[in-house]
């Protein structure tokens, strides 16, 4: 959030371009360049909150179920890249949450990595019973990390519809 002396900085800076432009225009001269933009350097960084990336992993664990039950293993490793690069992504936003007994940093690697390698072994060969046990180890991993990290509250299952209707994900013909 913009602090409010920089809000009023910025509107001040706003207002001296419209008036000169106005000026500039009343006597036939070009309008002045508008002001830079500030800096990234002086922009605040975003950083998702675990919320957003955990309902991001959610959607992930649905959609890698979809695809592997349709035999989609090109769409699975997909979803399995995505689910990887959420948890880095919880662990570098992340590494501890608030009131957890053990931090997202060191129950991730330690709870949830080989259970994902072993979905990604069973998409490689294409094995659609590997693939239902390795997703089921997945996601009692997943709900493990949850009840270790005092979100027990909150359990991820198999999904038993489809809240994708606009995606296919059965294999494309080719």
């Amino acid at each position: 959030m913009i602090a409010p002396d920089r809000v009023v900085q910025r509107l001040i800076a706003l207002g001296f371009v419209v008036a000169a432009g106005l000026l500039a225009s009343a006597c036939g001269q070009p309008a002045p360049a508008p002001a830079a933009a500030p800096s990234s350097a002086t922009a605040e960084a975003y950083a998702p909150g675990l919320g957003e990336i955990m309902t991001l992993q959610q959607m992930r664990h649905v959609k890698l179920w979809l695809a592997g039950d349709a035999g989609n293993w090109d769409l699975a490793a997909y979803e399995l890249k995505e689910l990887g690069e959420g948890f880095d992504d919880v662990i570098k936003f992340h590494p501890a949450h608030e009131g957890s007994p053990v931090a997202p940093k060191d129950a991730i690697p330690r709870m949830v990595t080989v259970p994902l390698m072993d979905v990604q072994a069973a998409v490689d060969k294409k094995d659609s019973r590997a693939f239902e046990q390795a997703y089921d180890a997945f996601t009692k991993a997943c709900n493990d990390c949850h009840q270790a990290t005092n979100f027990s509250f909150n359990l991820v299952q198999r999904p038993a519809t489809n809240p994708y209707p606009n995606q296919v994900f059965a294999p494309a013909r080719k």
